[in-house]
This record gives C-alpha cells, sequence and structure tokens, in this order.
C-alpha cells in the first residue's frame, strides 16, 4: 500500500507537540514553521470580501481565471523580462498540488528523479507516491549548502527524467546563481522549479529559470511573498502540450482553486507596492539578529543566507541526532524549530530555524537557548 511509504512531514509532529504543550499553559516560541507571520494584505483581502458578497463561490475555468493568468504573465514580463501567454498557466489549490500534477506528466513507475540533500522535506514523498525513485545529490555543508550544477550533472542517468531545483531554497535560504541555473539547463532532463519563495530575497535578485530553458516548469504561487498560506492559490508555468496533461489531471482530482481565493492573489499580484517593501525589510531585520546571535550560542553558520525565511545552522556540537535535540530544545526551552533531519539526511545534526515572528520573540528565543545551553 502507497501510504506506508509516505514519511511523515517532522516539522508538523514538531508543531503538534508545540500545540499540546501551549494548550497545557507553556508559553511557545514558534521558529519552526515556515509560514509568514503577517496578516494577508488588506487588498487582497477586500477582493476576496468583495467577491464572496458578489456571488463569486463556484467553480471556476480548471486553468484558473484568464484574468489571474494574464496577471501572472505581466508580473514575469516585468520582474524577469521573460515572456509567456496564459494558454502556458494553470492555477491550482497550493504548490504542493502542481508538483503532483507535474511528476505526474513526467514520470512513469521507476524513472529517477534528482533532488538535493538537503531539500524540501516533502518533494522525496511526491516522487515515491508515483512509482518514482529518488537520486539525492549531497550538497556540501562547509559552503553553506550551495548549489553546484555540476554535482547534479555527475548524477544524471538514462533513467534521469526531472530534475527539481528550489531558489530560494528551503531549508536552507540559499539563492542559486545564474550561472549554475545556466549551466543546469544545457543537461538535458526537465527541471521543475520551485520558486515559491521568489521575492524574499535580500541581497541578491531570484532568477527564474525561464530566464534559462522554456523547456522548464516553474511551480509559485502566494503562500509565502504574500502571506496567503491558507488561501490555497498556486500556480505552473509550463509548454501548452504539459499544460493541456496537468488540466485534464485537476479536472478530475482537484477541479479548480477558489474563485475568491483567485480575486484576493490577483488583487495582491497587482499592488505589491503597497505591502512588500515593508515586509521585505521586517524579514531582513530578524535574518540578520539571528545571523549574528545564533553563532554567540555555539551554532554554527558557514555561509549567510539571502532568501527565504530560514536559516540552517550547524548544531553537531549539541547533538548527534537534530530529532532529539529539536525535541528537547522544545521541552525544556518553549522554542520550537526544526530539525535537519527532516530536509535529507545530509543535514543531520543541523537546526533550521524559521524567523517568521516578531523581533521581540526571536529575541527571547535566543536568550531561552543561551541559558538552557550553557548548562546543558
Amino acid at each position: 500500500m502507497i501510504a506506508g511509504k509516505i514519511k511523515p512531514f517532522l516539522v508538523m509532529e514538531i508543531l503538534d507537540r508545540a500545540k499540546q504543550l501551549e494548550e497545557s499553559g507553556k508559553d511557545i516560541i514558534h521558529l519552526e514553521i515556515g509560514e509568514p507571520d503577517f496578516k494577508t494584505p488588506e487588498v487582497a483581502r477586500r477582493a476576496a470580501i468583495e467577491a464572496i458578497e458578489g456571488g463569486l463561490t463556484g467553480y471556476t475555468h480548471s486553468l484558473g481565471l484568464s484574468s489571474l493568468r494574464q496577471a501572472i504573465c505581466h508580473h514575469y514580463q516585468k520582474e524577469h523580462n521573460v515572456k509567456i501567454t496564459p494558454e502556458r498557466i494553470i492555477v491550482s489549490s497550493g504548490t504542493s498540488p502542481l508538483l503532483l500534477l507535474t511528476l505526474a506528466t513526467m514520470i512513469n513507475p521507476g524513472d529517477e528523479v534528482i533532488l538535493t540533500n538537503p531539500s524540501y522535506a516533502c518533494y522525496p514523498n511526491f516522487v515515491v507516491f508515483l512509482g518514482g525513485k529518488c537520486s539525492f545529490v549531497d550538497l556540501d555543508p562547509e559552503t553553506g549548502f550551495d548549489f553546484q550544477a555540476e554535482k547534479i550533472k555527475k548524477s544524471i542517468t538514462n533513467k534521469t527524467k526531472a530534475i527539481i531545483i528550489n531558489s530560494p531554497s528551503n531549508p536552507t535560504g540559499m539563492v542559486i546563481k545564474g550561472e549554475e541555473l545556466e549551466m543546469l539547463g544545457q543537461f538535458g532532463p526537465k527541471v521543475i522549479s520551485d520558486e515559491i519563495y521568489h521575492g524574499l530575497v535580500y541581497e541578491d535578485k531570484a532568477r527564474t529559470f525561464l530566464e534559462f530553458s522554456d523547456e522548464a516548469t516553474i511551480i509559485n504561487g502566494f503562500s509565502k511573498l504574500y502571506a496567503m498560506s491558507g488561501w490555497r492559490i498556486g500556480f505552473a508555468i509550463s509548454d501548452e502540450k504539459r499544460i493541456r496533461a496537468m488540466q485534464k489531471i485537476q479536472q478530475n482530482f482537484f477541479i479548480s482553486a477558489s474563485n475568491f481565493g483567485q480575486q484576493a492573489a490577483m488583487a495582491a499580484l497587482n499592488n505589491t507596492e503597497q505591502f512588500l517593501p515593508q515586509m521585505i525589510k521586517t524579514y531582513n531585520q530578524r535574518r540578520t539578529l539571528l545571523l549574528e546571535e545564533l553563532p554567540k550560542i555555539g551554532f554554527k553558520i558557514r555561509k549567510a543566507p539571502t532568501g527565504a525565511f530560514y536559516i540552517l545552522a550547524d548544531a553537531r556540537e549539541f547533538c548527534k541526532s537534530s530529532y532529539d535535540f529539536a525535541f528537547e530544545l522544545l521541552e525544556k526551552t518553549g522554542v520550537a524549530v526544526t530539525p535537519g533531519i527532516d530536509f535529507g539526511q545530509n543535514a543531520e545534526g543541523f537546526i533550521r530555524f524559521s524567523y517568521t515572528n516578531s523581533i521581540e520573540r526571536i529575541k527571547e528565543a535566543v536568550s531561552r537557548l543561551k541559558d538552557y545551553l550553557a548548562k546543558r
């Protein structure tokens, strides 16, 4: 049975225990979940309310609203100077269904998909669910897990059907350099580029893979940059033939994303100047604080991450099992963090800190960790 092959999402197990402790009266500081702590922008909330009151609560076209797809085309033209058409876009209920749909059009049982190690914890489960096999490429912890296309090239076989990349990265926060993306585009297998953290960049600019290959599939959405995680609106960009194949699966399994959710997403996309600059400034202040304070209490950071809202810090001075250590910190200090093992064996001994909490709470978390580790 396929369900028996799906591994648990460890960060959710941390969250479940944290919620139990909160219910018992313990004060928990959440640095484990990769979910924005900002409200969904007012312009998006208003658009959704107006849509609901206007009766826009039924199904939409299975590809998504044409107006939203056109807005996405305009966004990629403006931000990346890449021209795409609405026919190359499908909107769905978040990015997870889109990854499933994409892989369903690319792999058969036994085919291989290349993933970096570490990488987003759920990627392997999508591949396994479809009967594929994961081929993991270890990134070097001494370079901050920087992406190296040459390592990917050495892992390609005649069974390789797809390569999944994520920039900015969860869990490392690293941004893949343009030259590495350009090299990757020359290798042959189809690339699935998860760009859900695009826009959350503090030094470099994240490049879309469409700048380097028109044959890639891009997965993006509104959960992270637009603080709309619960709205479940994502989109994929690919060639028209693949989009048609994905559309047919969506019609059977998911039908369409909500109309009012798409209206909210379109309002957010068209009015980013109202909220994004301050949001990004705040994230960067939190990132800077943790980059300064974590090394002082024993967590090693080889290279400063410049994207998303994560720091994957080396905790091997404190533990052999990041899973046990994360639960220990939760129970003893009330600070919830994510074990590196959730993202692959290559991140064992590391802890992921998510700076989706206020400066004040992050400072309190560092203080608690400092006091506990000094006495441990």
